[in-house]
């Protein structure tokens, strides 16, 4: 039982933001109900009314029928104890991979999808931080950092969105991962000092992976292919591809070799003109050395 519980006081909708459905996901939506469904006729079938439910988990009567009726998405604790208290004996866990699927934006969904099926990923990021990179603190200042601003609920689901892409570094095998970061954005103290520090030891313990290659772009160089956005290239095992970039084909995903090529071209470009990995490395560090 959760230490609220034990507190007696119950979760409710305002101690777990950004776990709304969202309206314009079909199959986000199609799941939740689903989801939501099997633990009401689990519920009424041991004869245990929603209030009594919500208490052995922690949560709040009005908590309980939102999930059971499709409008809230339960997280994965949730279902855990839901399958214990229930006896479902590990069939309402399971559903906990779709579950967590549907908090994250469907674009955001396919392209980790596609990230997470890559053999080779290149970034290059002029304005900010790549995102599989951000740590969970910069990337919500980042998000809040937006005019017109974003609902607190909103932030949560599009950091917790980001940082679930970061399960790329754990695949065995890995990827090949390739980084270009600009200078300028890695000296921008976004949230603090603190923050900022911590966002830099990360871009170090990530760039030391044997599978990852980060390259710092020198403010003071040349002009280069990238000045106009950002790009990004995914190989696949099978042999295909797909790509995009900011200043080109209006900033659409590509897939047509030649475009592909293009992209290639600059991205190859960018990289060479780029300080190497070690020098980038040792940039980072010196810039943490600094404060």
């Amino acid at each position: 039982m959760s230490v609220d519980a034990e507190a007696g006081r119950l979760r409710t909708e305002a101690d777990e933001p950004g776990w709304e459905v969202d309206p314009d996901d079909e199959w986000g939506v199609a799941v939740v109900a689903t989801v939501g469904r099997q633990l009401k006729l689990r519920r009424e079938a041991v004869g245990m009314r929603a209030a009594e439910f919500g208490k052995r988990l922690g949560y709040g009567e009005d908590m309980v029928y939102k999930i059971e009726g499709g409008k809230r998405i339960p997280r994965p604790e949730y279902l855990d104890m839901a399958d214990e208290v229930l006896g479902a004996g590990g069939l309402i866990a399971a559903m906990k991979e779709d579950v967590d699927k549907v908090r994250y934006p469907k674009k955001v969904r396919a392209l980790a999808e596609m990230e997470a099926k890559a053999a080779e990923i290149g970034v290059y990021e002029c304005n900010i931080i790549a995102g599989l990179l951000q740590t969970p603190d910069h990337a919500r200042h980042v998000i809040k950092a937006a005019q017109p601003p974003y609902s607190l609920d909103d932030v949560e689901r599009m950091v917790a969105a980001r940082l679930a892409r970061q399960t790329v570094f754990d695949r065995d095998p890995a990827p090949s991962i390739h980084f270009v970061l600009e200078e300028a954005p890695l000296r921008r103290r976004v949230g603090g000092t603190m923050v900022w520090r911590q966002q830099l030891e990360r871009l170090l313990e990530v760039g030391r992976l044997h599978f990852v290659t980060l390259q710092v772009m020198p403010t003071n160089t040349e002009a280069h292919p990238g000045l106009d956005g950002r790009i990004e290239l995914l190989k696949f095992p099978d042999g295909t591809a797909a790509g995009r970039s900011d200043g080109a084909f209006s900033g659409r995903p590509i897939t047509d070799p030649k475009q592909l090529h293009i992209l290639e071209l600059r991205y190859g470009t960018i990289r060479a003109q780029a300080l190497s990995s070690r020098e980038s490395l040792a940039f980072i560090e010196q810039l943490l050395g600094e404060t």
